[in-house]
């Protein structure tokens, strides 16, 4: 992947990360009615507490790398008129 696709991609990465820690806080807020834990680690956090924000932050992960991967990809894409070379898709051939 060429540097100027990376750069988009980290850019596009911390956006849609900042951005997906706030929902998520929200929404955590919104539905346990508490905060979220400071520390989901720590001994006096309870185990259901731990286990729920372990959970969906780890969505919140996924989600989050899928949405800038795909960010990268299509403003790569615009820019170049091409999509990042392994990125094709399938039955794809990259001319020469």
């Amino acid at each position: 992947m060429a540097v100027g696709a990376k750069l988009v991609g980290i850019g596009t990465g911390v956006v849609v990360r900042k951005l997906s820690e706030k929902v998520l806080t929200k929404v955590w807020r919104k539905t346990r009615h508490s905060e979220p834990p400071a520390d989901p680690s720590a001994p006096g956090t309870p185990w259901a507490e731990a286990l729920s924000w372990a959970a969906a932050s780890g969505v919140a992960v996924g989600v989050t790398r899928l949405l800038a991967t795909r960010g990268s990809a299509t403003a790569v894409t615009k820019l170049t008129g091409r999509p990042p070379k392994g990125m094709e898709g399938p039955g794809h051939r990259r001319a020469g």
